[in-house]
């Protein structure tokens, strides 16, 4: 006999077998929420109802997979609570630090009717307006009508900017997890190999080295952008099928999953010597990485960095070729969640570098078709903020001593 709609549960919570061994220890992420109670106290709100899945990894461990579901993390002074979609059956309990409930989607809006159930006599309420979208703000002030809503999005992301012992030790392994991938790429460049292929190698060699140094991390996502030719004009242009020819300016890129945290290796190579204005422009950025490396140290600022890099290409005539900034802060981060946006390297970030940053040094020319030394040059190191200088945990070479193919 089927169970009738009035009786079906709005939320309920399914313990299915037993805690899973998290990226972090318990003591870290007590003390990650014991960091942003202060902050909810701080800023007068009772309760955080965090949506992104950045922040509700970070402060629970749990990464979601939307598929058009909304997800939360309710913290509250006492409790810590995963909000998750019935599909996804115990996995978010097991994989999560603290409680878990679950909605059903017998009818509309069972999430927020979670939510509420959470805290039900709150009158302040912080969330990440960056995340939220209109209609879910309206369906929340609906639910939760007499409650007050405070944007806290740029102050959370000031905590997550500074990293811990735990991860930047998981931060560390994922660049090495980085370079190895970077090794099978390297081996498996030939002409006439296609991009898909060589790119299949390193993201192989990355999975295998993850599921063997930790074999309780959730094994997805892992990926990896090999571009050749004129596919390398973008950082974030997708593989295809082309095959490599002689000549080829070539952009590898690969990026471990690591519970939620990526990491990254970015080299220019090329199939074969490559002509003069190529190895100049190649040599120039080359120079410009280094510089950066160099200018990253404890009080130095995003946009001070920025503008050094900047005179660097100007004083070459380059710098109209420039792509982007020049790095970025690593954490919990994917490419298609996450961002530190107060810690990038450009010219309107002014966030000074303290130790426990963790950031990238990633300078990109980009020269159109027809322009001597046409391609996407790009080289990618990350650099760990100490009390005296920085220390650099890539350890895969650049440059044309290493990174030209087959010459």
């Amino acid at each position: 006999m089927s169970q009738s709609q009035t009786t079906r549960p709005e939320f309920f919570q399914l313990q299915n077998g037993n805690k899973a061994n998290l990226a972090f220890s318990d003591g870290e992420y007590e003390t990650r929420l014991g960091n942003l109670r202060g902050l909810m106290e701080a800023s007068g709100v009772e309760a955080m109802v965090l949506t992104s899945m950045h922040n509700i990894a970070y402060y629970s461990g749990f990464l979601y997979c939307s598929f058009g579901r909304p997800y939360a993390c309710v913290v509250s002074a006492d409790r810590c609570v995963t909000v998750s979609a019935n599909i996804d059956g115990g996995q978010p309990w097991r994989r999560c630090y603290g409680e878990n409930i679950i909605y059903t989607d017998w009818q509309r809006n069972n999430y927020w009717r979670a939510v509420k159930s959470i805290i039900p006599n709150v009158k302040s309420v912080g969330i990440e307006g960056d995340h939220m979208t209109l209609v879910s703000r309206q369906t929340m002030s609906s639910f939760l009508s007499e409650v007050k809503i405070t944007d806290l999005n740029a102050e959370i992301m000031k905590l997550r900017m500074i990293k811990s012992a735990e991860e930047i030790e998981l931060i560390k392994g994922g660049a090495r997890t980085a370079d190895i991938g970077g090794e099978a790429i390297h081996a498996a460049i030939k002409e006439g190999t296609r991009e898909i292929d060589v790119a299949m190698a390193g993201r192989d060699a990355m999975e295998l080295e993850i599921s063997r140094s930790y074999p309780d991390s959730e094994l997805r996502d892992s990926w990896v952008w090999f571009q050749a030719g004129l596919n390398t004009d973008g950082a974030h242009n997708p593989v295809t099928t082309a095959k490599l020819q002689k000549g080829d300016i070539l952009s590898l890129n690969t990026f471990p999953m690591i519970s939620g945290y990526y990491t990254a290796l970015e080299r220019t190579l090329f199939l074969g010597e490559p002509d003069a204005d190529s190895l100049r422009i190649w040599e120039a950025n080359v120079g410009a990485h280094e510089l950066g490396l160099s200018l990253i140290k404890p009080g130095a600022s995003c946009s001070g960095i920025c503008a050094e890099i900047n005179r660097f290409f100007d004083d070459l005539d380059l710098l109209q070729y420039r792509s982007f900034g020049y790095g970025h802060s690593f954490g919990v981060l994917s490419h298609y969640y996450g961002r530190e946006a107060g810690l990038e390297l450009r010219e309107d970030i002014d966030t000074e570098l303290v130790p426990g940053m963790v950031v990238s040094m990633e300078p990109m020319l980009t020269l159109p078709l027809g322009t001597p030394g046409a391609g996407g040059y790009r080289e990618h190191d990350i650099l760990v903020v100490g009390e005296d200088g920085a220390e650099n945990i890539t350890g895969f070479p650049y440059g044309p001593g290493h990174n030209i193919i087959g010459a």
